[in-house]
């Protein structure tokens, strides 16, 4: 497995997949969602209407519509309250559930986006541990991308990387 990192925009990667930090509702919001679903297209709110929305920590797929990816996994991260109510396994099961959707269809590479991080208030440093963590011990794909949005995430993600990468 390769593991990659940039800072760029999520909505533009080519990538098989694109991991959108969605909301419970899977309706557009700001950010991350919101940049995937300015560029998808209103095909993607149609198509998202199916599921009735996503519980935290699991996650759903949809085509890709008029973004460079193929498919595009919706995962709910949980909202950081301090910790002490389970956040961190929530946030392990949406890695968990994204890189199980992406074997389910026979992708080889996804790009994922710092879930949780933003409005959601996960602190990055632990959100960035759980993810690298995550990936190195449930990736079966061969390319895996971390896609940040600024400088101090990306630090963040190159230091947990090299930890990993010896």
């Amino acid at each position: 497995m390769r593991v990659e990192l940039v800072c760029a925009d999520i909505s533009e990667q080519d990538t098989d997949a694109i991991v959108n930090a969605a909301n419970g509702d899977l309706m557009p919001g700001s950010g991350v969602n919101g940049a995937i679903h300015a560029g998808a297209g209103i095909e993607l709110q149609d198509a998202l209407k199916k599921f009735g929305g996503c519980e935290t920590g699991d996650a759903v797929i949809t085509e890709g519509f008029n973004l460079r990816c193929g498919y595009i996994i919706h995962t709910v991260g949980p909202v950081w309250h301090g910790g002490a109510i389970g956040e961190e396994a929530l946030l392990a099961r949406c890695y968990q559930t994204c890189l199980e959707l992406a074997c389910q269809h026979g992708l080889h590479s996804i790009s994922f986006p710092a879930i949780s991080t933003g409005v959601y208030g996960y602190p990055p440093h632990l959100a960035v541990q759980v993810a690298v963590r995550e990936i190195y011990a449930h990736a079966k794909i061969d390319r895996v991308r971390f896609v940040v949005f600024d400088d101090r995430t990306y630090e963040l993600y190159r230091e947990e990387l090299a930890k990993w990468n010896g």
